[in-house]
C-alpha cells in the first residue's frame, strides 16, 4: 500500500526530503535500490521483479516518480501493472504535466493509484490519481510545503497520515536550519506501528479487520512494510537515497549518493 511524506521547496537545506514506506507481500520478489536501465536514462530505485516496474525511482537529470495504491475492495482483473507508471516518466524527456496528461488518458486501465511526478531542475511536482472511480483522473500541481500521501487522495486526513505529518513537522522544527539525519528519520517516524482507532477507520468498503491491520505507518505481518526509503536532495543538486530493506528475513541498509546534472 505504502505511505509517503515529504517537504518540498520549504526547507533551508533540503529542496526535497522524501520519506516512503513500501508495503507489499514479503514473498513478492524484489530487488533492493540500485542503478538499472540503459544509457542516460538509468534509474535509481528498487524493482518489482514480478511486474518489472518500481514504486519509486529517480534519475541523475533530476526526475523523480513514486506511487501508492488506493485502498479499495475490488481489484480489476487484467489491469496493467501500476509499477510501470513511474517508468513512463523516468524514461522520458517530457515534463511532469505532459506525462501526467498521458497517464490520465489511460488511467482506467489501472487499479487505483496515486502518482507523484517531479522535475527537480524546474521545480515542478505533479500529483495524478485515477480515483474516485467513475470520475476523470485528477491532475494537480503540488505546492511547496509538507505533504503526506497514503492510500487515499493527496493530504487526505487518514489517522496514520495525520500522525506522520505531525511527527515530521516536529522533527523538522527540532533540527531548525540543520540538515536532517536520515537514519534518525527512519527510526523515529517510519517504524511506528500505532494503529488507528477502529471507529476512525476510513470507509473504503474493505474488510474492517484488514483496514485496521493496514492503518499504521509501519505494517507488520506477511503483508507489511518491506522497505523504507529517504531521498534527500539539497539545493546544490547533491542527492542521496537511503534504503532500509528486508531481505531473507534480515533488515539491511545502504545509501546511494549522486549529483543531479
Amino acid at each position: 500500500m505504502c505511505i509517503a511524506a515529504w517537504i518540498w521547496q520549504a526547507h533551508p537545506v533540503h529542496q526535497l526530503l522524501l520519506l516512503l514506506n513500501r508495503d507489499e507481500f514479503h514473498s513478492r520478489p524484489t530487488k533492493a535500490v540500485g542503478w538499472w536501465g540503459e544509457g542516460s536514462k538509468k534509474i535509481l530505485g528498487g524493482r518489482d521483479v514480478l511486474g518489472g516496474g518500481t514504486w519509486m525511482g529517480c534519475t541523475k537529470d533530476g526526475r523523480l516518480a513514486f506511487l501508492t495504491n488506493v485502498l479499495e475492495p475490488d481489484a480489476m482483473p487484467g489491469a496493467r501493472t501500476r509499477g510501470d507508471l513511474p517508468l513512463k516518466f523516468l524514461q522520458s524527456n517530457k515534463s511532469p504535466l505532459e506525462v501526467a496528461t498521458e497517464v490520465a488518458e489511460e488511467a482506467d486501465e489501472y487499479n487505483g493509484f496515486n502518482l507523484i511526478l517531479a522535475d527537480l531542475t524546474t521545480n515542478i511536482m505533479v500529483y495524478v490519481s485515477n480515483r474516485p472511480k467513475g470520475q476523470p483522473a485528477t491532475i494537480q500541481l503540488v505546492s511547496p510545503g509538507l505533504h503526506v500521501l497514503s492510500n487515499a487522495r493527496l493530504d487526505s486526513p487518514w489517522q496514520k497520515a495525520i500522525l506522520l505529518g505531525k511527527n515530521f513537522r516536529e522533527l523538522l522544527r527540532e533540527h531548525g536550519a540543520d540538515e536532517v539525519e536520515v537514519k534518525d528519520i527512519v527510526e523515529r517516524l517510519m517504524t511506528d506501528t500505532t494503529k488507528a482507532d477502529k471507529d476512525r477507520l476510513p470507509n473504503t468498503g474493505c474488510d474492517p479487520n484488514w483496514e485496521h491491520g493496514l492503518s499504521s505507518i509501519f505494517i507488520e505481518g506477511p503483508y507489511g512494510t518491506r522497505s523504507t526509503a529517504v531521498l534527500s536532495v539539497n539545493y546544490d543538486g547533491e542527492a542521496s537515497l537511503y534504503e532500509k530493506y528486508l531481505e531473507s528475513g534480515i533488515w539491511k541498509d545502504h545509501t546511494v549518493s549522486y549529483q543531479i546534472e
